[in-house]
């Protein structure tokens, strides 16, 4: 049985009750007692269970990654029928507006996230112990990762400093600035690049590699290329890490964690949730959502059919790339070739499936809604990323066309097993082969709306989508009325 960092997760409930915010949404279920949260942080134990609390938020990403995917040209809401989970289809659609419960958990469950690393670092200073260092190092990443989530999806955001919001703050402070977001996020992770271990001390605990990796990633978002091709090479001098030989053992239950795997959210199908608390289930309940509907027959479970990709999508793979076989099931070939295999049809259905995110067969002591408490990791951040993160800023920042290609030219090696498909191109026809590579390395690992979006290629690539408005989505309805004018919305919506 595997061992996660999110197993040992002990009762915090005084982390619940303490972080409180905008809109009391940020916080569910209600704990069922309190403790003075202002008594607390006596030892080393207190701050690692508010920091495994801290954590745990990350599970609650499952929904970032399946929307992130649905928003794109990749994939189709699907469902069961075009009213099924509605905030996905409008989405989809990109007729979304500021009341869609679904952006509403992005935007409470990310700054729950930024909240409960925020009381950390509000006590940081309370009690002195050996390895506090590292502790507020992974904190600080934590902090980092929930509000980059957050300035991707929604744009500037209010901040605090390392104080927790409290009612009535949403009155007064205003929304941050982008740029102010991003200062924020850059310094919390330089602060955790020289401070985190190169090797965690348990699986699924954040490494100096994650935060230079991060960090090279939030100064490609804003375009600062050099800074970002200087941080991505640091670590790629120094890596750990190491492409896969197998795509495909990657996303294998037996291959998380692998060489590759740079930052990786852990999940367990051995506590259960149910719909009343997406949030609470350790497993990964984008997992469920992605599987094949009514499904019976060998290898997979069944599932919702959401996130369909598109035949477009399909056929956006040579000939020959071995990871499309990976990426995308074809039902209907997959029945052909296995007998005794059933499945249904939803909403929009393509025929095809997210293959590396579809639920496996599994072990008899998973729990709960087996659609929702999947046990396969979601890899946020892989060394093929980094890689490709590398090429895209030498390249756009006309710093090192030869090493951009060289990046570039690692992953399709391994995509193709040959040497044959390398690209040799320069300049703006190398840019166009690196965000083409960036879409199939990455197909269905929620990354492709912020890719078109920050590159000014989502107006004429994604269906519906409205330039000067959809680059961002709208904050909840309920914040801008708990902010009572303080906020203004979005443009557009």
């Amino acid at each position: 049985m595997k061992k996660y960092l999110f197993t040992t997760l002990v009762t915090i409930t005084l982390i619940l009750t303490v972080t409180t915010s905008c809109s009391d949404e940020f916080v569910n279920p209600k704990p069922e007692y309190s403790i003075d949260s202002e008594n607390y942080f006596n030892s080393k134990e207190d701050y690692d269970q508010a920091l495994i609390a801290t954590y745990d938020l990350l599970q609650s990403t499952y929904v970032n990654v399946l929307l992130g995917e649905i928003a794109s040209d990749n994939t189709l809401a699907g469902g069961e029928s075009p009213t099924d989970v509605i905030g996905f289809q409008q989405v989809d659609d990109m007729i979304h507006t500021e009341v869609n419960s679904n952006l509403r958990d992005v935007w409470n469950w990310m700054f729950a996230g930024v909240q409960r690393a925020n009381y950390i670092l509000e006590f940081q200073n309370k009690t002195d112990f050996a390895g506090k260092t590292q502790l507020i190092a992974e904190t600080r990443f934590l902090r980092a990762y929930y509000q980059f989530e957050l300035v991707k999806w929604f744009g500037g955001i209010p901040m605090k400093g390392d104080v927790r919001f409290k009612i009535g703050d949403e009155k007064t402070i205003p929304r941050s600035s982008v740029a102010e977001v991003y200062a924020s996020i850059e310094a919390d992770l330089v602060f955790a690049s020289a401070n985190l271990s190169p090797i965690a001390a348990q699986k699924g605990r954040v490494t100096k590699g994650a935060a230079q990796a991060l960090l090279g990633k939030a100064y490609l978002f804003q375009g600062k290329f050099s800074q970002a091709a200087s941080t991505l090479q640091a670590l790629i001098n120094t890596s750990p890490y190491s492409l896969e030989t197998d795509y495909n053992k990657m996303f294998e239950l037996d291959g998380e964690n692998g060489p590759e795997s740079v930052f990786e959210v852990q999940y367990t199908d051995v506590e259960g949730a149910g719909f009343g608390c997406l949030q609470c289930s350790e497993g990964n309940v984008a997992v469920g959502f992605s599987g094949i509907r009514n499904y019976s027959g060998p290898v997979f479970s069944s599932g919702f059919s959401f996130n369909l990709p598109t035949q477009e999508s399909s056929d956006a793979f040579e000939t020959g790339d071995k990871r499309k076989a990976v990426a995308i099931l074809d039902i209907a070939a997959w029945a052909g070739a296995n007998s005794g295999v059933t499945y249904g049809k939803g909403n929009e259905d393509t025929g095809f499936f997210n293959r590396k995110y579809l639920p496996r067969k599994r072990s008899s002591d998973a729990a709960g809604d087996l659609n929702l408490t999947n046990p396969n990791n979601y890899r946020a951040i892989r060394y093929a990323d980094v890689l490709l993160m590398a090429a895209e800023a030498y390249n756009r920042g006309e710093i090192d066309d030869a090493k951009a290609r060289e990046y570039l030219n690692q992953v399709r090696r391994r995509a193709f097993g040959d040497n044959n498909h390398d690209i040799t191109a320069s300049g703006a026809a190398l840019t166009d082969f690196i965000l083409a590579e960036r879409r199939l390395e990455l197909f269905g690992e929620g990354h492709r709306f912020f890719d078109l979006v920050r590159t000014g290629k989502a107006a004429g690539t994604i269906p519906g989508f409205t330039a000067n408005k959809n680059e961002l989505f709208p904050l909840p309805i309920e914040e801008i009325q708990f902010a009572n004018g303080n906020w203004e919305q979005n443009p557009g919506y």
